[in-house]
């Protein structure tokens, strides 16, 4: 029987497991203003600057910083991470490569 429970389990684990991938934080605190950061230079051509953000970690706001990456794809730019004010609360919307 301890067999089928934890068979289940597992089941249900790996089932729900790319549903916590869409999870979204919502808080009722807005985010400090980003920090400016210098750049610099990229370390080679076909970099693309990814801009730094303040993200929700253990009930405060923590800034992860930029960096520079290269495109998944030819053409690839960056859309910024950012937080969307939605029915008094404030959303992190992910970046992504378009």
């Amino acid at each position: 029987m301890t067999m089928k429970k934890t068979a289940m389990a597992i089941l249900l684990a790996l089932i729900l497991a790319p549903a916590a991938s869409f999870a979204q934080v919502a808080i009722r605190v807005g985010p400090p203003a980003p920090i400016v950061e210098v750049r610099g230079n990229p370390p080679d051509r076909g970099y693309v600057w990814v801009d730094g953000y303040q993200r929700y970690d253990g009930g405060h706001y923590v800034w992860t910083a930029g960096h520079w990456d290269r495109p998944p794809h030819p053409g690839g730019h960056w859309v910024a991470h950012r937080w969307v004010h939605r029915h008094g609360e404030w959303v992190m919307i992910e970046g992504h490569w378009r």
